[in-house]
């Protein structure tokens, strides 16, 4: 599991993806978020733009990306 440490409130499910070096691009992680591949909290989401705040996960791939607040 890989923690991903914010700022703000919250961080948008596809600039997560992109912050956490799962993918190189936004084009890419908005494809992988609207077919299906990303799980956040267990279960699957299509919303590329799902607020993700601390405690929350996100699956890709295999790896998880854990929120935590800095």
């Amino acid at each position: 599991m890989k923690t991903i440490e914010i700022n703000t409130e919250f961080i948008r499910l596809d600039a997560l993806l992109k912050l956490a070096g799962a993918v190189q691009t936004g084009g890419h992680a908005k494809m992988a978020v609207q077919s299906g591949e990303v799980l956040v909290n267990g279960e699957i989401c299509t919303m590329r733009g799902k607020k993700m705040r601390a405690g929350d996960r996100a699956q890709y791939r295999g790896e998880v990306y854990e929120v935590k607040s800095a």
